[in-house]
């Protein structure tokens, strides 16, 4: 029987604040991809790295801001070694996780560039707040020496802010496509992947940040992945969240997805853009299905006792049937 690929997006709380409150969590992330793997499913997952790249970037912007011979990192640099030492940190708990359930399965972590539009219009108002914050007058020096733009943030000083446009291209596609259909457990797109514009002289990496959850959306459709599997802080969707009427959604036809956009269910800044990757991927994938639960209760909802399930009408009642 062939088997299902699954691609996972790991939201922040897999992975903490710091190194070693990763190297804690993490441990928890291996044993629910563990039993994915159980179910030999194709797995690649992708992730975050919001707190790991701005520890990143804060430590060499720190350094040059009180020593002039410390060269600034440039971000997609910050976002290639955020990759690197998270996925090193994923790949050996769920080598070692998979050891103790004698599950014989490689990993790997693919270092991935993501082709974004230099004419994407996000570049004109970037948005992402990185790093940390600086005072008026360092904030000035910054943008005069280094071409940097700053905001003020809720009166606690000015922060860089960088473009978040849309992920274009995987340029590892066939890699990571290629070690999945062997059966590895592949950890990719980390940030979103290390955004590239190209030119003349081919790949250059760009100052900014792309939405996880919408590479990891491109990645499913690429690969035709037969589940989106967005693992965040809750174990479903809401609607009238946080109020008296609050009600969490079993199930959610793409067609009530965008009627709830509309009506301004879900906040811009956590639910709205993990909604909109899924109808992203079922757009282009009509017959997969996307789903939004907690990392704890993952195999749970895989199983169909918790979470929320996007996908059409169609594949919907298809779904309710078989379960």
């Amino acid at each position: 029987m062939q088997r299902q690929k699954l691609v996972i997006a790991l939201g922040g709380n897999a992975l903490g604040k710091n190194p070693q409150e990763q190297i804690s969590l993490v441990k928890k992330t291996a044993k629910t991809i563990a039993e994915f793997a159980k179910d030999d499913y194709d797995i690649i997952i992708g992730h975050g790295n919001g707190p790991q790249v701005g520890m990143i970037n804060l430590a060499f912007d720190f350094a040059s801001l009180n020593d002039k011979s410390v060269p600034s990192m440039p971000f997609a640099e910050c976002g290639a070694m955020s990759q690197g030492y998270i996925g090193y940190h994923l790949q050996q708990a769920i080598q070692n996780e998979l050891a103790k359930q004698r599950i014989f399965r490689p990993v790997c972590t693919v270092v991935t560039q993501v082709v974004v539009n230099q004419w994407d219009s996000a570049f004109l108002t970037p948005t992402k707040p990185v790093g940390i914050f600086y005072s008026k007058d360092q904030a000035d020096r910054f943008a005069k020496e280094k071409g940097f733009v700053f905001v003020e943030d809720a009166g606690r000083g000015y922060r860089r802010v960088v473009p978040s446009p849309l992920p274009e291209r995987i340029v590892e596609l066939g890699l990571i496509k290629e070690l999945a259909d062997r059966g590895e457990i592949v950890i990719t797109v980390g940030g979103g992947g290390i955004p590239i514009i190209e030119g003349i002289d081919g790949y250059q990496g760009v100052a900014a940040v792309i939405d996880k959850d919408l590479s990891c959306a491109k990645l499913a459709t690429d690969i035709q992945a037969d589940m989106l599997l967005i693992l965040t802080a809750v174990d479903q969707v809401c609607v009238n969240y946080n109020t008296v009427s609050q009600r969490g959604l079993s199930y959610l036809s793409t067609e009530e997805a965008k009627k709830y956009i509309m009506e301004g269910q879900f906040a811009k800044g956590s639910m709205l853009p993990k909604v909109e990757a899924c109808l992203t991927y079922l757009e282009a994938c009509p017959q997969g299905k996307a789903m939004i639960t907690s990392l704890e209760n993952a195999p749970a909802a895989l199983a169909g006792k918790t979470g929320t399930v996007i996908a059409t009408s169609k594949v919907l009642e298809e779904y309710l049937v078989l379960a």
